[in-house]
């Protein structure tokens, strides 16, 4: 029998390196055990994906947490899920249609009137490479919920956030904002033929400029917004792209696959890591890269642009001056529409 205790052993030693290997490649899981006990969380698209693990874990640190998804039936099993997965009671489902300015504002004006305090603002929901889609108000698909979504639902409740002390908005990016181009002359792909790809980009590259010129207007409050970059994973986002582990598990290219694509867990540390980490309370305006501050792009690092950004994005979701964290004046936004 002591003849199979070493082939075994060997085995359990290689499986055991290469999950700490595909660990360490993807990141590994959050380096603070910071828990979150009396304080309130906002995770946009946490029925599935990045978005449900990062609600899981945050619920499992003690926060009330409130998942806000557009399909109400899979937000309501999620929040069951993890309300069982973690004992914590605290963990609600609100719906939130990102492609509707209609229900942003609904949904925003629910959580000012009845919850107490918001602590942590997780802009996490998105789409990716989709087709030539439009939202309910006439944007661009992925414009319109990557950023112009996420940008008047942070708006609506910053008073909120300013209230309740040292919060945190952390915004959802991408690497692929480094392919990003901003055209401010035809931001709703209404001139040019449609690129999925190009607008995926140019929608990453939006909240990472949105970030950076929210972080700079919150100066002198107790807020602070970053931007991240989660890392590769298997989630429903890449349904569009055939990015999906079951695509590569029965090719040549499934232990690769398996080694440097996040699953969704893993992906979603990052975002925990900036909603709980104490050191990071004071820091703002950065974009990390999974747990590491890095420069972005050169392009997200215009502050002319990111204002100018501001400015366009109060104006397509109709922000008035009471709303918007100052909006700017008027300006005339060629080849988009406004609601």
């Amino acid at each position: 029998m002591s003849r199979y205790v070493l082939p075994l052993s060997v085995a359990g030693t290689l499986l055991g390196g290469a999950v700490l290997l595909r660990d360490s490649v993807s990141g590994g899981t959050c380096p603070s055990k910071a828990t979150i006990h009396g304080k309130t969380v906002i995770v946009t698209g946490a029925n599935t994906g990045i978005g449900k693990e990062t609600a899981r874990e945050l619920a499992r640190r003690g926060g009330r947490v409130i998942l806000a998804c557009r399909d109400l039936d899979k937000c309501e099993a999620a929040a069951k899920e993890i309300r069982g997965d973690t004992l914590n009671h605290r963990v609600d489902a609100r719906p939130l249609d990102l492609a509707s300015l209609k229900s942003i504002r609904a949904f925003a004006k629910k959580i000012v009137e009845e919850e107490e305090r918001v602590d942590i603002l997780i802009n996490n929901a998105a789409v990716m490479r989709c087709p030539h889609w439009t939202t309910e108000d006439g944007f661009e698909m992925q414009l319109g919920v990557n950023h112009l979504g996420h940008f008047l639902l942070t708006n609506l409740l910053l008073e909120k956030l300013k209230a309740s002390g040292a919060s945190r908005v952390i915004n959802v990016s991408s690497l692929a904002h480094i392919a990003g181009h901003m055209d401010f002359e035809d931001l709703n792909w209404e001139r040019r033929p449609y690129e999925a790809k190009a607008a995926y980009c140019q929608s990453k590259l939006a909240v990472v400029l949105f970030t950076r010129e929210l972080s700079r207007r919150l100066e002198g409050t107790a807020v602070t917004a970053n931007s991240l970059h989660p890392g590769v994973a298997s989630t429903e986002l890449g349904r569009h792209t055939g990015m999906h582990r079951s695509s590569f598990s029965s090719t040549v290219l499934g232990p690769f696959f398996w080694l440097l694509i996040k699953t969704p867990k893993l992906a979603a540390q990052p975002s925990v890591y900036l909603a709980v980490a104490p050191e990071l309370s004071a820091v703002s305006g950065k974009y990390f890269n999974t747990f590491w501050e890095k420069d972005p792009a050169p392009q997200a690092q215009d502050g002319e642009t990111a204002r100018k950004l501001w400015v366009y994005s109060a104006r397509l979701v109709g922000l008035d001056e009471a709303e918007a964290l100052n909006a700017g004046p008027p300006v005339n936004i060629p080849g988009t529409r406004s609601s």
